[in-house]
This record gives structure tokens, sequence and C-alpha cells, in this order.
């Protein structure tokens, strides 16, 4: 009992400092990752390796020239996984023209007090995102 009660609030205190170093957005995505997996048959996809060795995938749906699905993968860190999470989530509902708009320092508008050793993380799914809408445009 006594062992459960303090795991209990020493999660919970973790959970209070990570939403205040990063921010409720980027706590919130890191208990609940959105758009993680691969989309069978994507018309649109990208793998890229970042200089820091992180791999990230990106697919994407299209109806209309307009995203209508997007997913992620990523051999990374939480960082990592958390920007492909967002790369993707924006791309969803944007036309063919706007993708190219989702930059790495989009990204990083989005979070609170993203760490600077990671914000290379946001610049790789951006640029998957890009090679991405790449391979839908030369499709």
């Amino acid at each position: 009992d006594n062992l459960d009660s303090f795991i209990d609030g020493l999660q919970e205190q973790i959970f209070q400092e990570t939403r205040a170093a990063y921010g409720e957005l980027a706590f919130e995505r890191w208990q609940n990752m959105r758009h993680m997996g691969s989309l069978e048959n994507p018309d649109g996809y990208a793998r890229v390796t970042g200089s820091c060795g992180d791999t990230m995938e990106i697919f994407l749906d299209f109806d209309s020239d307009i995203v209508i699905e997007a997913s992620y993968k990523s051999d990374g860190c939480a960082f990592s996984n958390l920007c492909g999470s967002l790369a993707a989530g924006l791309a969803v509902g944007k036309h063919l023209e706007d993708l190219p708009k989702i930059s790495g320092a989009r990204i990083l508008g989005i979070m609170a007090n993203f760490p600077r050793e990671e914000e290379h993380c946001a610049f790789l799914a951006a640029a998957t995102l890009r090679e991405a809408f790449r391979g839908y445009q030369n499709s």
C-alpha cells in the first residue's frame, strides 16, 4: 500500500514536471501519440534518416489533392515521435500546395519549451513530410 502510494506520487510528480517543462500539448501527445503507424498503399511516402541517426517515415493518403489521412513511424526518441505525430496531424486536411508550409519551425512553434538539443527532430519530421509530398507529386 505504501509502495503503491509512493509510486503514484512519484509518477504524478514526473507528469507535473513534464507538463511544466514541455507544455500541455507535448505532454498530452506523449501520453496519447496520434497518427502512429503505417498506411497501407499510401499515395505519398518517404523515409528519411536525420543527421542524429533517427529514421522517420511518413505516409499520406490524398483525395482531390487534400490529405485525408497521414501517419508516421520513427525509430527515434520520444521527441522524434512527438514531432512525427505533429507533422502528420498538421498535414491532415491540408491541400497539396499547403504541405510545404509545414516547417520544422512551425512544428517547434506549437510546443512550449522544446529542448534545444532536440530541435533537429522537428526538422527531420518536416523534411520527411516534404519528401512524402514529393513522392505523391511524382507518382
